[in-house]
């Protein structure tokens, strides 16, 4: 099952466990082979089954597919020392399941991953126009954007475990980043003053930062974006 038919199995009745968890084609060996292949750091969060169950049947896609696998088959994945967090079933190091994290947030949207900086990761399910169902657009905190990626949710995953993100974080990270973000836990981000977006807070080197709740950073952005007209 392809991620682009999270969509229609939305829609549909829900479907039990046993439909959802496929044991003859399953796409968790295809994701640990990316993990294998990665060139950037990739912790695997360990699951409770429990969780694992439940965040699966919310999500109701099969584990054929890689988001499927992920949700099922971790509590989340951490990639670049924490910098990065991609949503599983949860886990005490990453403590929100992918479908349990979208409750009450914006309709038209599966937000999939977010970053240390208040950057978030989601895949179009409306929000974005049906010509890009299913691709992924990240709100980029920089300029208060959500731009498109132009990748799916499996090619998603190949950029976080081997793509460029020094390049695609270009101006973002400052020196001794990685020693900051390992003091966070991966339900906080940083909040910068002066804000990102503007012309004050492109010197990373000089802006304040606080960890704070990463639902705060998500509510901040969101309220910027109505309070300057971003569309």
């Amino acid at each position: 099952m392809l991620q682009a038919d999270f969509l229609f199995a939305q829609s549909m009745q829900p479907r039990p466990l046993t439909e959802l968890i496929n044991t003859q084609d399953p796409g968790w060996p295809l994701v640990q082979g990316w993990i294998t292949a990665a060139k950037n750091k990739v912790q695997i969060l360990p699951k409770t089954a429990a969780r694992a169950d439940s965040a699966l049947l919310a999500a109701q896609v099969t584990t054929r597919s890689p988001m499927g696998a992920v949700v099922y088959e971790t509590g989340g994945i951490l990639v670049d020392n924490g910098w990065l967090r991609i949503l599983g079933s949860g886990s005490p190091g990453l403590a929100r399941d992918l479908m349990g994290w979208n409750k009450d947030k914006q309709k038209g949207l599966l937000l999939i991953a977010d970053d240390a900086l208040g950057g978030f990761f989601a895949l179009n399910s409306g929000a974005f126009g049906q010509a890009m169902l299913g691709k992924i657009y990240y709100l980029a905190p920089e300029n208060l954007e959500w731009e498109p990626l132009n990748k799916g949710y499996s090619n998603f995953l190949v950029f976080c475990f081997s793509g460029n993100l020094e390049k695609f974080y270009d101006k973002m990270r400052w020196k001794g980043w990685q020693q900051e973000v390992a003091s966070l836990n991966s339900n906080q981000g940083f909040s910068c003053y002066p804000f990102l977006f503007t012309t004050e807070g492109k010197n990373l080197s000089k802006v304040l930062r606080k960890p704070v709740p990463i639902q705060e950073l998500w509510m901040f952005s969101n309220d910027m974006r109505q309070q300057l007209g971003i569309h």
